[in-house]
This record gives C-alpha cells, sequence and structure tokens, in this order.
C-alpha cells in the first residue's frame, strides 16, 4: 500500500471522514470515524500533512495534531468547493477528497491556527454579540407585543426601557400582559449585565496586551475592536497587504473585470461579519470627528475623510474609512511598529 502522507479530513458533528492521500495527492482510501476513532487513527498515523476547513473545532484538531508531530493546514470552505468531483453529490466523502485536492494546490491560501489563547478571546466576542442579539430582539418583540393593544413608543431603545417600568403597573394592558412585561425587564436587565460582564473582560485584555494597545492609537478604534482584531488575525504577515485583509474582511467591491476593463459593483460583504460591522462603526465616529474639527487644525487623513465625504456621500465614506483602518491594522500588525499619523511622508511617492 502507498505511503500516507496526506490527508482530507471533513469535520461533522457526529463523524470525522479521512481521505488519506499519497506524496503526490492521490487518494489511497477514505475511512468514517468517531471522534475517538480519528484520535486513535491519527495517532498511530505517521507524520502526515492534514488538511482541514476552517470551521467549527479545526482549530482545536489543527493544535492537537501539531502537538502530536503532524502538519496541519485550514482553508476556508470557499475555497475547496470548486474542488469536489461532482456538483451534484455533494457528501462527507467527497467532501474529504475535494479538501485533500485542495491542499496540494501551490497556490492554496490557508487559514493560521489560532492559539488556545486567541480562542478564549473570540469566545468572549462570540457571547457577547449572541446576548447583544438576545436584546435586540426581545426588545423588537416587545415592540411589537405592546402595539397590538394600541401602545406605540417612539424610535430608539431608550423610549421602551423607560416606559417599560410604568407600563408593568398601566392598568391599560390586562394583568398577563403586564406580568409578562416584568418578565421581559429583568431578561433585559440580565443581558445587560452578561454584557457589561464580557466588556469587562474585553477591556482588560485591551488594557494589557500590548499588541491591542498598539492598534488602539488608530482613531475610531476602541478598545473592543481592538481585541477582536488582534484575536482574530493571528498572523497578519498570512496576508500579502493590507488591501489582502480589507478584501478579507468583506470592506471592498466585488469585481467583474476581463480583458483589461475593471468593472467594480457593489461591496462584497464576505469574511467576518462581526469584524467589519466594528470597524464601520468605528469610521462612524471617525467621520464625526473629522467634521467637527476645524479645517485649520484637521491632520492630512481627516483633509481626506472631509473631502471624500463631500465628493460620494456619508456611506461610501463609512466603508472607505473602514477599509483603510485595515490597512493601517495590517501595517501596525504585520510590522510590528506603533502607529505612527506621519508615516506617509516615508513613502517615495510622498516626495515626489
Amino acid at each position: 500500500m502507498s505511503q500516507i502522507t496526506t490527508v482530507g479530513v471533513d469535520l461533522a458533528k457526529d463523524v470525522i471522514v479521512v481521505c488519506a492521500g499519497d506524496r503526490t495527492g492521490r487518494p489511497v482510501y477514505t475511512r468514517e470515524l468517531s471522534f475517538h476513532g480519528f484520535a486513535q487513527w491519527a495517532s498511530n498515523l505517521p507524520q502526515a500533512t492534514f488538511g482541514l476547513e476552517a470551521c467549527s473545532s479545526a482549530h482545536y484538531w489543527a493544535r492537537w495534531l501539531t502537538e502530536r508531530g503532524h502538519t496541519a493546514k485550514l482553508m476556508a470552505a470557499e475555497h475547496v468547493g470548486p474542488f469536489r468531483m461532482s456538483r451534484g453529490a455533494k457528501n462527507d466523502r467527497n467532501d474529504a477528497q475535494a479538501i485533500l485536492a485542495a491542499m496540494v494546490q501551490p497556490t492554496m491560501r490557508f487559514v493560521a491556527v489560532k492559539t488556545v489563547e486567541a480562542q478564549a478571546m473570540l469566545a468572549l466576542h462570540t457571547v457577547r454579540q449572541g446576548w447583544k442579539t438576545e436584546r435586540t430582539a426581545l426588545i423588537n418583540r416587545t415592540r411589537g407585543l405592546l402595539s397590538e393593544f394600541g401602545i406605540w413608543l417612539g424610535h430608539g431603545t431608550g423610549h421602551l426601557l423607560r416606559a417599560l417600568p410604568e407600563l408593568t403597573d398601566s392598568e391599560r394592558l390586562p394583568h398577563r400582559v403586564r406580568l409578562v412585561l416584568r418578565q421581559i425587564s429583568e431578561q433585559l436587565a440580565l443581558l445587560d449585565q452578561q454584557v457589561r460582564a464580557t466588556d469587562i473582560e474585553i477591556r482588560k485584555h485591551a488594557k494589557y496586551d500590548n499588541t491591542v494597545k498598539r492598534v488602539q492609537a488608530i482613531s475610531g478604534i476602541g478598545p473592543v475592536t481592538a481585541s477582536a482584531l488582534v484575536a482574530t488575525v493571528a498572523n497578519a504577515n498570512d496576508f500579502r497587504n493590507g488591501r489582502q485583509l480589507a478584501a478579507w474582511l468583506g470592506l471592498v467591491p466585488r469585481q467583474w473585470s476581463s480583458g483589461g476593463k475593471e468593472r467594480l459593483g457593489r461591496i462584497t460583504k464576505r469574511g467576518d461579519s462581526y469584524l467589519r460591522g466594528l470597524l464601520t462603526q468605528g469610521a462612524r465616529a471617525t467621520i464625526h470627528a473629522a467634521q467637527r474639527k476645524p479645517p485649520e487644525k484637521r491632520t492630512r487623513l481627516q483633509n481626506w475623510i472631509v473631502e471624500t465625504h463631500d465628493r460620494v456621500g456619508y456611506g461610501k465614506t463609512q466603508v472607505a474609512v473602514a477599509n483603510k483602518h485595515a490597512r493601517m491594522l495590517w501595517a501596525i500588525l504585520a510590522h510590528g511598529e506603533a502607529y505612527d499619523p506621519n508615516a506617509w511622508q516615508r513613502h517615495p511617492m510622498a516626495s515626489a
């Protein structure tokens, strides 16, 4: 039997399918294993290169395999799909074979394996975002409930939160509805408490981690954004330049270029939606700060922001600023430098 040197691994909830291949990437056999069965099989296998899609539990298995002398390579699922032999027959075995084929491509882009500490920080960000989503959904349900009884509140969460204590004792509403509103008030208070608790931990990370502190020097990049970025981007040098990081975050237009003609479409919104949302929120604050500054006191970047806003409007400027922030963040992370607002003057084109 050919020596197994490459393995494509398709991770699922209950089973793991492996497609073992030789040094050329040619499949030798495919097996369906349980989680414990996969661990035992991989432990007994001579040193090999494992390819996995960057999905749930992939970073754990990559660290586990590396500790046992194997090489683990993570790939984005969108890069694996084109290598599936049959588009009409998607199953675990075909997926494992596609992962094996994708892994041996010389131009394949791989995802850096996250450390346990980075995963722990991302866990905080994930539950924080989940609780905020639950809070928004609960508030929207409450608005719909109250509208059934002829109660219309103004726009904004504050109006509802201020009105809830009075509504829970209002005779305008049936007893059962007042009882539900009390439960809603308690649930909202609990969600707010949980979000505050995670914010405290995230701010600790932002306070004591030197890398997180460095990226906060950029206007519009607060503790939450800085912490999420450093935990998510394990190695900034995986991106060749800042443009690639911005594209990975979905902050660039979709391209349909051909024959030397550039055709740009809408912003793709690919990549990490959580990070992209944080960067666009920070861009909003940066735009407002630039507009409030007197013209004679604006920096070069603030002048560019104001001119862009006057030319293309608020929405496009917000995306453009988020894109520029992503490029600046890449430079700080990739080169290990502190933020320097006058770094542009050292560029060869600055004196041209």
